[in-house]
């Protein structure tokens, strides 16, 4: 493949004016100007648009991405009662389906979500309410019952909600969880100039995301961790971070992923500092998910066998204990979250060369509330400044559907920490542009020979802006300019 008149984006090495790039065998061979056209090659012409490395979402849940379409939307529920009155609608639009909601926020409501209050909605049908973050869900009894839970009349949250979310197929069937329903969502996000994703879906393994690439589930690049209930199998096969699976490099094996703590709107992120207020009456200053010594057995384990690591950390007190096992055992991976951090244990961070993967969308909906639960330590949230200028290899992603599969929206996060009309949250953690999306692109520069040919081909250059209000709105709407995309070298959307 040849593209003509193309103006690279400088994430690293500046290269004016227009250049033509040569793609063969999957990767970039030649960037020059007036390159020759060889018989073989398939001409594309930009037309003096903008090219750089495809986009990577580093942490996404895919199968709760690709079937949330299909649930009931409750972000805007300001209340239990609310929720409710939701449901009911629902219900008396599809009487004959289970209820599958996402997104509510209950930190902020006036009262707290119990069985009870699903179970008065007259229905048999299961409901399950899930929380915006993802750490809890809101069950009626007929829920509970379906997933083999025990009744209570509280909410369903943490190691206990993680284990039962991998039975919700038998609520929903197959509802949104088939190899079409997966390849729809790989092709939403290939508009958007995502080229690959690390795939941190608490269910199915290996083996289900084999026979789902099979099934034509094979749209984009994808990493699968695994959890540790489904380590034996891996390891059993022999697997290793990086190894091609199904027989194609384009799905590989990714790290083991650890959840050490909880959330911050579940007030379950484990912190040095007590909550401000709802706190957990048990546990004041959150949580962690494993003792020290169950979680040094895992990374152990792990590294033993040729995997990295993505240890799951949103309060410091989690952060502090994950470095710490790195450090002890020797373990390669990632801090994931990494949403309430001290400096010192950036500067660790570092000096251990473990990856920070970061969600900075969650910054726009986690502002006020970290105000509230964690007052005065906003400064040292999402501190994507300090880890850069500390020398952290930092990675972006989205951690969808939490947030929206789009590293444009994590992009203007980062750079402008605000997406309404009040001034950025700490701006002092902010980044730039380039350096946002340099973290975007799986470590790849401006396009160069000897890169894969996974290139992204936008309308308007992304570095064309001063990190403001304008500029962040800019970057948010580029999702919509993606003119064409290839993954080696092959295409996989035009728009």
């Amino acid at each position: 493949m040849l593209i003509r008149n193309a103006r690279l984006v400088a994430l690293t090495d500046d290269v004016p004016g227009l250049v033509d790039v040569r793609v063969r065998d999957g990767r970039v061979a030649e960037v020059a100007p007036g390159l020759t056209r060889e018989p073989e090659d398939d001409e594309h012409d930009a037309d003096g648009r903008w090219l750089l490395p495809g986009l990577w979402d580093q942490h996404v849940h895919l199968g709760q991405w690709s079937v949330s379409s299909a649930r009931l939307d409750l972000a805007g529920a300001r209340s239990a009662g609310e929720a409710v009155a939701m449901v009911r609608q629902r219900l008396a639009e599809h009487p004959g389906l289970p209820v599958i909601g996402w997104g509510h926020r209950p930190t902020a409501w006036p009262e707290v979500p119990v069985v009870s209050q699903l179970d008065a909605i007259d229905t048999d049908q299961a409901i399950v309410l899930i929380a915006g973050d993802g750490h809890h869900g809101w069950l009626n009894s007929n829920a509970l019952t379906a997933l083999a839970l025990s009744t209570r009349e509280g909410v369903v949250s943490e190691t206990e909600w993680f284990m039962a979310y991998g039975r919700l197929a038998t609520v929903l069937g197959s509802e949104g969880t088939g190899a079409e329903a997966y390849r729809r969502a790989m092709a939403a996000a290939v508009a958007r100039g995502v080229v690959g994703v690390a795939d941190y879906e608490f269910s199915g393994g290996v083996a289900d995301w084999v026979d789902r690439w099979d099934g034509g589930a094979d749209l984009l690049r994808v990493r699968v961790a695994t959890y540790a209930a489904g380590l034996d199998d891996v390891l059993e096969r022999g697997l290793t971070t990086g190894a091609p699976l199904a027989g194609d490099p384009r799905l590989t094996m990714g790290p083991l992923k650890i959840i050490s703590d909880g959330s911050l709107n579940t007030r379950t992120a484990w912190c040095c500092d007590r909550y401000a207020e709802k706190a957990v009456p048990e546990a004041p200053h959150g949580m962690p998910n494993q003792s020290p010594e169950e979680l040094r057995s895992l990374l152990s384990r792990a590294t033993g066998s040729g995997l990295e690591v993505a240890v799951h950390a949103i309060g410091d007190r989690a952060v502090t204990e994950a470095l710490d096992a790195f450090a002890d055992t020797g373990a390669r991976g990632s801090v994931e979250h990494a949403q309430l951090v001290t400096r010192d244990d950036v500067r660790r961070m570092a000096g251990l060369g473990v990856r920070a993967s970061v969600q900075p969308a969650h910054l726009l909906d986690d502002r006020d509330v970290t105000e509230r639960l964690w007052p005065g330590r906003g400064d040292r949230s999402f501190a994507l400044r300090w880890m850069l200028d500390d020398g952290v290899d930092v990675v972006l992603g989205s951690d969808a559907p939490v947030s929206p599969l789009d590293p444009w929206l994590a992009v203007a996060a980062a750079v402008h920490r605000s997406a309404d009309e009040r001034e950025p949250w700490h701006p002092e953690q902010a980044i730039t542009a380039r350096e946002a999306l340099a973290a975007s692109t799986d470590g790849w520069g401006t396009v160069a020979p000897g890169h894969p040919a996974d290139l992204v081909l936008v309308d308007t250059d992304p570095l064309a802006g001063s990190s403001d209000a304008e500029h962040a709105a800019t970057l948010r709407g580029l999702g919509e300019q993606v003119a064409a995309v290839w993954i080696g070298g092959r295409p996989v959307h035009e728009a």
